[in-house]
């Protein structure tokens, strides 16, 4: 059961890679038509999408228990 845990997890640290490396392709493409309404909508929705891919990549790294924080609590 465990291995499937981190099986499940590895896949979805290279979903959220290879989420945030489109969407920024994205947004660096739209970024030279920025003239024309389609690809100035296409980037602000990259752009967003890029900031939640990236969030969830970060979460996907962290810790489940920080002993940092349990640390400074203690004290």
């Amino acid at each position: 059961m465990k291995e499937n845990k981190t099986f499940d997890l590895e896949i979805q640290r290279e979903v959220a890679k290879i989420g945030m490396t489109a969407t920024l392709g994205a947004t660096v493409v739209t970024s030279m038509f920025m003239k024309n309404k389609l690809a100035k909508n296409t980037h602000v929705i990259a752009g967003v999408a890029f900031c939640g891919f990236a969030l969830w990549h970060h979460m996907l790294y962290q810790t489940k228990n920080n002993k940092k924080t349990d640390k400074l609590v203690s004290k």
